[in-house]
């Protein structure tokens, strides 16, 4: 009889060719594209252009600290990776932009390379500016160089091991990034596909409201499937579902007023949302507006998985209602139904009822503060609770909200709040 052959050499062979793919695709990423030579004429008309992509973008929230300059930089994003610190976009010939090409800064939105040739972190999101043409590319990058120049010098990113090395980034890149721009579907309408262009692209309204993997990846950024905020505290609700954030079964002429007032189909706009509404979508023109209603409004409906539903302890639910009574119904109703085009209702509104409970519980924390808009200049807030009531008075006052007057949605937990507060 033979003897059986031992599956070490397999197994190690198989290992080995494991590491020399690993090792071609980490240098393959590694290596880069050469930044292409291009003159960019900054007329009036391309600086114009310019400044509605960088308001469509919301650029200047994310590249602007608290209380810095503007444009300037400083912003931490917190990630369950650690914290990532937003560059100088003005241009500072030493700490901002000052001394780069158009080629250069094409490459950054394209391929998502720095200047010195770095691999820049996703939060900058070039996984959506890619879909960017090479003229609308010319026309940020001319806006962003008539800025006041700000000196800011560049805080390090604050990443854990091997989050914070080049290589577990390429490997990332490999899994969740291929560069490549717009290409327009002939079977959709012109508006469709400008809104697609805007949406999917400078906008990048997928990196907020697409699934994400454990490693923060997306597949696809037309999923809009909804997803917890990289920092934790807010909600990006789906786009696909009607009983999210989905615009299906409205008007478009709804959808454009949510874009430019921050209220539209009786929903209103909070949080990043509303920021994204205050800085830019406002700011729009309103082909562009209609043309992303277009587009949102045709998404395919997807209604996101919920679980079988459990109602809160009969005790829960009458702290609530006491806690609701004392600080809610003067405003929302005893019977949740608000004041109209004044206070939102609690009954039936799908940001009370989704799945998720983190935004109601941010609200009552933090109050609910909707965006000044030309169209709704003086909008009506929600004071805070965070330094009134406690998780438990919290959980419980959601609990009843997201429960009461024919509302169907899961109950909140003290722990639940702990986490957001």
């Amino acid at each position: 009889m033979s003897a059986r052959r031992s599956p070490l050499p397999l197994v190690l062979g198989a290992f080995l060719l494991g590491l020399l793919v690993l090792a071609a695709v980490v240098w393959w990423q590694l290596r880069g594209v050469p930044a292409p030579t291009r003159e960019v004429t900054a007329t009036p008309a391309l600086i114009a252009r310019g400044e509605q992509l960088a308001r469509a973008g919301n650029c200047m929230a994310c590249h602007t600290a608290r209380g810095g300059e503007p444009w300037s930089g400083g912003h931490v994003v917190k990630t369950p990776f650690g914290d990532l610190v937003s560059s100088n976009l003005t241009p500072d010939p030493d700490t901002g932009l000052g001394g780069w090409s158009a080629g250069e800064f094409w490459r950054a939105l394209h391929h998502g390379q720095s200047r010195d040739g770095r691999l820049l972190y996703p939060a900058f999101p070039y996984t959506h500016t890619t879909l960017l043409q090479r003229d609308d590319v010319d026309a940020l990058y001319a806006y962003l160089r008539t800025l006041a120049p700000v000196r800011r010098e560049h805080e390090p990113h604050r990443l854990r091991f091997p989050y914070n090395t080049q290589a577990a980034l390429a490997l990332w890149r490999a899994m969740y990034f291929e560069p490549g721009e717009y290409q327009p579907d002939t079977s959709r309408s012109a508006d469709w596909n400008q809104g697609a262009y805007l949406v999917r692209g400078v906008a990048h309204c997928a990196a907020c409201h697409a699934e994400r993997s454990t490693l923060g990846g997306s597949g696809d950024s037309a999923a809009f499937g909804g997803s917890l905020m990289p920092s934790g505290d807010w909600w990006a609700p789906s786009l696909r579902d009607p009983a999210e954030a989905g615009v299906q079964d409205w008007s478009l002429d709804d959808v454009v007023a949510l874009l430019r007032t921050g209220r539209g189909g009786g929903a209103s706009t909070l949080g990043p949302m509303a920021e994204v509404v205050l800085h830019g979508t406002q700011h729009l023109p309103e082909a562009d507006l209609r043309a992303m209603a277009v587009f949102l409004k045709d998404l395919p409906v997807q209604p996101v998985k919920r679980p079988a539903f459990e109602g809160a302890e009969p005790a829960v639910l009458a702290r609530g209602g006491r806690l609701y009574d004392n600080h809610c119904a003067q405003c929302h109703g005893d019977q949740g139904q608000g004041a109209q085009g004044i206070y939102p209702p609690l009954a039936g509104h799908r940001a009370v009822t989704q799945v998720s409970p983190v935004n109601t519980v941010q609200a009552i924390l933090s109050g609910g503060f909707g965006p000044a808009t030309a169209g709704h200049p003086r909008p009506f807030g929600m004071p805070p609770y965070r330094s009134l009531l406690n998780d438990e008075e919290i959980a419980a006052v959601a609990s009843y909200v997201r429960q009461s007057w024919g509302n169907k949605a899961g109950a909140v937990s003290a722990l639940d709040v702990a986490r957001v507060r």
